[in-house]
């Protein structure tokens, strides 16, 4: 894990605000790697999100829709889900799977002083360094 740990780092370094980050396997919803700078982000809090991660992705709900998209489109859609952001009231969520990697999820957590801009582009420019380190 060290590698993807310190890309994680790396990417919570150079987002002003950024709180965490963290690489999800969406099949197993075990994470590949995390840095955080909050406290409470404890393990059971890191493993929460994770598993809501997965459920965003990879979720019954999601897979009955990519179903429905597959059997109307005549065309495969599952695991079409690429991009979520999530806003809470202190905080914003930036996911996105990785480069050739369609298992694996990078998510970047910041305050609100974040720039949503800054925090997707620094996001996607880690993607393809996270995806050389991803088994």
């Amino acid at each position: 894990m060290g590698k993807i740990d310190d890309k994680c780092k790396e990417l919570v370094e150079n987002v002003d605000d950024a709180l965490g980050a963290a690489v999800v396997d969406l099949n197993s919803g075990l994470m590949l790697g995390v840095h955080h700078i909050v406290p409470h982000f404890t393990q059971t809090y890191l493993d929460a999100v994770a598993a809501a991660a997965v459920d965003m992705f990879r979720g019954r709900t999601i897979s009955n829709v990519e179903q429905l998209l597959t059997e109307q489109r005549g065309s495969d859609a599952s695991q079409s889900m690429q991009e979520v952001q999530m806003t809470t009231p202190k905080t914003y969520h930036f996911m996105s799977t990785v480069t050739g990697k369609p298992n694996a999820l990078l998510v970047l957590i910041t305050g609100k002083k974040a720039n949503l801009g800054m925090g997707w582009s620094s996001l996607r420019s880690s993607l393809d360094d996270v995806a050389k380190l991803c088994p």
